[in-house]
């Protein structure tokens, strides 16, 4: 089983050795154990899943709630001749069938699910008849309510193991603290399961916290200290264009990055600074998750994340290559008082939650009982408007209904438009001469994407399509339309916008199931993790690396000593030993002799210990020297 896994490796991935603790989450899989495997960012998760699947008959079926991640990855699996697929709010039904029974009667290897789709018969009914040799978790943690990004439907998860009870779960998570970790062991019913923690700990990393009135100021004095590639975090959209702007003005090649932009400028320039074409990403924390660039050097947050989770995962996007890398955190005591106030306020009343609701059935026109797992573009700018809403109240109350299963919010969405044949060979050729004019379009379709069209669902694009037969984009795409209406093709068009979702059937707003207990406890739980972030951007003492560590519940005995208190405290013990060695030859050349045994009488030395280190330190260089009977002299 080893030697396959290490060919995989190999043949498929172009990697010639694991990363600690990988092949033994990987043999773990393949023995058929349940595993949980804490990795932290850039730990290479996605290997210890993708390989023990990949050597074993059947399909993996991977869960998880990040689109964006589930996609890029099912693309880098395409390209290394690898058969995966994905399923996620937004897709038609057409599609999910066709993707469904790919995965049944395909030679595919991979199924991407997010977890709002595991309760729908359409995936449970398929599900039962697959082949399947693998259950992996990613983002685990969102199976708890003390973690940070709770999803009641990861709860669905136990229920659907049911129905392959011999097939193995693997649980992965960068960051998870004990209580966390027992909650993802009990809520997945995991049997004994092989628990691997790979240390929280990184020794190339040096975390700073910085307290300036002026934070672009002091951004750009560590930015000039400190060469290479960065991403500078921040929270509002607006703040990324500014201090971008402000960056290319001051001579340091910058572009910006957030939800809001089209998929395609997102695109470039996450590509411009992945090839360093760009030296600076400043972004919002929809920017990063998935993205592999070991050279990047600094990560500087501007305003405080929500938890040490978020920090500790978008500081970790620093020094990937293992060579020295620095996360800075620059704030003031206004920012404090910020973070404890959202904290506070992240978790609104059950009323306001409840308005809320009734106003996107309004808003979306859903009449109670109907919706279930219908998709919608969403502006959330205009549903405000449109109600006179509170936006950062409504924004909060949208999370809080997606955390009771409620909803499903997508901030930062892009879909590509695709489409399938629903047709045989010979009823297209019989619709081709019956449309003479649509004929042009069908041979361009063969042309470019061959006969996989009357298997699967794939991505195509108008623009390209159009300029092929010398039409405008609106003229193909109103003959696509046409195609789909009179049921020759299955279209779904490209979405750029982000989706709101409907997971279950409407509910009159006034009985709405609120699990109110639920919800106070995890706003007590907010408001802790917001009171542990600004304990770490004040405390002085401990060591910024063990004390992240000691969040998640790992213990370390030495300091870093690379991050800003670890150097502090080295300069103030220097700073004492100078001090000390200054009273050593004052009290010399004033003529008072002393051995180790009458330190004590010397006023001034009486830490014996770090006298003692001075003392030889002086020998050594030759300052000093040591009668026969121990008694100190100035060399002359």
């Amino acid at each position: 089983m080893k030697a396959q896994a290490y060919h995989i490796l190999q043949t498929v991935f172009g990697y010639s050795d694991f990363r600690p603790v990988q092949l033994d989450i990987v043999m773990a899989a393949l023995e058929g154990k349940d595993c949980l495997a804490l990795l932290p960012t850039g730990g290479g998760k996605s290997i210890c899943f993708q390989v023990p699947a990949l050597s074993k008959e059947g399909i993996c079926v991977v869960i998880s709630p990040l689109i964006a991640l589930m996609k890029d990855q099912v693309d880098n699996l395409k390209k290394r001749g690898v058969l995966a697929a994905a399923i996620y709010s937004g897709m038609g039904k057409r599609e999910i069938d066709t993707v469904l029974d790919n995965c049944i009667y395909g030679n595919y290897k991979f199924l991407y699910v997010s977890p709002e789709r595991l309760k729908t018969e359409i995936f449970i009914e398929r599900f039962k008849r697959m082949k399947v040799n693998l259950i992996a978790v990613d983002e685990a943690h969102c199976i708890s309510q003390w973690g940070y990004d709770f999803r009641p439907p990861y709860l669905e998860i136990a229920k659907i193991r049911e129905y392959h009870q011999e097939i193995p779960c693997l649980a992965l998570t960068a960051s998870a603290t004990l209580q966390v970790k027992q909650d993802i062991i009990d809520k997945l019913e995991m049997k004994n399961p092989a628990v691997y923690v790979r240390s929280f700990s990184r020794k190339n990393l040096s975390y700073s916290v910085r307290i300036a009135e002026n934070k672009l100021e002091k951004a750009l004095e560590i930015l000039q200290k400190i060469p290479g590639s960065a991403i500078v975090y921040v929270r509002n959209r607006k703040g990324t264009k500014e201090i971008a702007s402000i960056l290319n003005q001051m001579g340091i090649p910058s572009t910006f990055y957030h939800a809001g932009l089209d998929n395609g400028l997102r695109e470039a320039r996450q590509n411009e600074w992945k090839q360093n074409r760009i030296r600076v990403m400043v972004a919002t924390n929809a920017f990063g998750m998935g993205i592999d660039k070991p050279d990047v050097r600094l990560v500087l947050h501007l305003d405080l994340p929500e938890n040490l989770e978020n920090y500790y995962q978008e500081a970790g996007r620093a020094g990937r290559d293992e060579k020295k890398a620095y996360a800075v955190l620059i704030t003031h005591q206004q920012d404090l008082s910020v973070l404890e106030e959202r904290a506070s306020i992240a978790y609104p009343p059950i009323d306001f939650l409840k308005k809320i609701y009734q106003s996107l059935a309004n808003y979306f026109r859903i009449a109670v009982g109907s919706g279930f797992m219908s998709s919608f573009d969403f502006d959330l700018s205009s549903f405000v408007g449109t109600y006179n809403l509170d936006l950062l109240k409504s924004y909060n109350a949208l999370k809080v209904l997606q955390e009771e299963g409620l909803l499903e919010l997508n901030e930062s969405f892009f879909s590509p438009s695709s489409m399938k044949f629903l047709v045989d060979q010979s009823k297209l050729y019989e619709f081709q001469i019956a449309n003479a004019k649509l004929d042009p379009l069908v041979k361009v379709l063969l042309r470019t994407y061959g006969g996989e069209l009357f298997m699967e669902f794939l991505k195509i694009q108008e623009g390209k399509l159009a300029k092929a037969m010398n039409l405008s984009e609106k003229d193909l795409i109103r003959m696509l339309d046409y195609m789909d209406q009179v049921g020759v093709i299955a279209y779904s068009k490209r979405k750029d916008q982000p989706q709101i979702t409907f997971l279950t059937e409407r509910y009159d707003a006034g009985k709405l199931p609120l699990n109110v207990k639920r919800i106070e406890e995890r706003r007590q739980n907010a408001m802790h993790k917001a009171a542990e972030m600004i304990a770490y951007v004040k405390q002085q003492r401990l060591c910024r690396s063990n004390q992240i560590s000691y969040y998640f519940g790992e213990e370390n005995e030495e300091g870093c000593g690379i991050c800003d208190v670890c150097l502090e405290q080295k300069r103030q013990i220097s700073d004492d030993l100078l001090h000390l060695k200054k009273i050593i030859i004052k009290t010399l050349q004033g003529g008072t002799l002393f051995s180790i045994h009458t330190l004590r009488d010397v006023p001034g030395l009486d830490d014996e210990r770090n006298a003692i280190k001075v003392l030889r330190e002086m020998e050594e260089e030759g300052t000093i020297v040591a009668t026969p009977d121990g008694i100190y002299k100035l060399k002359a």
